[in-house]
Order: C-alpha cells, then structure tokens, then sequence
C-alpha cells in the first residue's frame, strides 16, 4: 500500500482533488489531500497576509509528523510544486516519490515569480492589488476557489540539496494548454534530466478534474489504456 500526500495549486484547497481521491482509495492506497493555510475557509486575514512559501512547506510537514508518514508518494499541481519541492527538501528521507503534476519544479533560490511566464506574473500583480497581500482568483473557474496569499508566490525557495536524494522524481506535463502553459521550457529541462521521468498528458492544467482517471493511473504506476481518449500520451 503506498501513501499519497496532494497538494493543490494556487487559490485552490483539498477538494481539487475530488475526482482522483476515491479513485486511489478504491485501489487500496491511503490518500491525504490538503488545504493549505491561508486558503481554508475560515482562515481570517492575518493568516492570509503572512502565510509564506515556508508556512506551507510546513503545512507539509506537520502532517507528515501527525500521520507517522514514511515512504510516501508527495504530488504538488501547479503553485503547489514549490510546496512540495520545499518540503521533500525538508522531510528527512520521508518522501520516496514526488509527483510534480504540472507543476513548477524550482531550483534553489526561484520562486514561483520567477518561474512563471510574464501571463501569470501580471494575473498576480493584478489580482493583489486590492488588498497588497492576497491575490484574488481568476475570473471564472471553480466558485471555491479563495484569494492566494500573495507571499507564498514571491517567496524564494531554499533547497540543501535533499531533494535531489528523493528516489523518483517525476513530472507530468498537461499538453493540452500549450499557448499559455509556463512549464514547456521546464519540460525540455527536465527531459534531459535522467534522474526526471516527464509524461505527457493531453489535457489543459486542471487535469483532475478533465481526466482524474487518467491522473490517478499516472499516480498508480499504469498505462492509459483508452486510446481513443488520450491517445496513450500519458504514459511512456
């Protein structure tokens, strides 16, 4: 039985994975999908305005502490790629997989600022202008969705070199939003990275919710199967 920490993208809580949760549980893995602090409903706006890139490292960490967890698979959509890049940095030997599911994949000293493409770097700035701290969603999408804290965006991140110890390291790339995406340059990078293993995935970003399946396959160690769906893209 594996174990499974998620960890959501920006704006987004635990229920991003909401299709892909049941999905593991049914093939006998224990699943623990997050809510990061400053994006929990009742979290008021002193949290918000100083939760950090580090706050949700910990958040990370604190449940791995809580649950007992060893040997476990950390999975990190989008913003939450530098979460879990900092916190299997941090974990100790906790963490045997990462699944960096399009997601940034950061280097020591990069935020999520920097390694972002100039699109987002401007829905950033545009969305925390009301208040300074918390950058307000989007416009459309999920009505769930809560303003991000603005610093956990601009926040560098500290790597030891830790990471580099996690024994499989893998990133999947969503193929299916390539006029916006900000991973192309990152998926070239990591391609040539042997200690990487990229898959291709033929959905825009939100690919739990477009194809929690063929996520969760990805997750399980599988081959897509259907075809005439995904075109086997999601599996090499």
């Amino acid at each position: 039985m594996a174990t499974f920490v998620l960890v959501p993208g920006g704006w987004k809580g635990s229920w991003s994975f909401e299709a892909v949760v049941p999905l593991l549980e049914r093939a006998g893995h224990a699943v623990h999908a997050l809510t990061l602090t400053g994006l929990r409903p009742d979290d008021d706006n002193a949290t918000v305005a100083t939760a950090n890139l580090d706050t949700h490292a910990e958040d990370v960490l604190r449940l791995l502490d809580r649950a007992h967890l060893t040997n476990a698979t950390l999975v990190g959509h989008s913003y939450g790629g530098m979460v879990t890049a900092a916190a299997a940095d941090r974990a100790g030997g906790r963490i045997s997989r990462l699944v960096q599911l399009d997601a940034y994949v950061p280097r020591d000293g990069e935020s999520c600022w920097s390694s972002t493409n100039e699109r987002f770097r401007e829905v950033f700035a545009a969305g925390a202008a009301a208040t300074g701290y918390a950058v307000r969603p989007p416009d459309g999408g999920d009505p769930r969705r809560r303003p991000h804290p603005l610093a956990s965006f601009l926040q560098t991140i500290r790597l030891t070199g830790t990471l580099a110890q996690v024994p499989r390291r893998e990133f999947i790339y969503c193929s299916g939003w390539e006029d916006r995406t900000p991973f192309a340059e990152l998926r070239t990078r990591l391609q040539a990275d042997p200690k990487w293993q990229v898959h291709d995935l033929p959905t825009g970003h939100d690919a739990m919710h477009e194809a929690p399946e063929a996520v969760a396959a990805l997750l399980l160690g599988e081959c897509i199967a259907d075809a005439s769906t995904l075109r086997r893209q999601a599996c090499h």
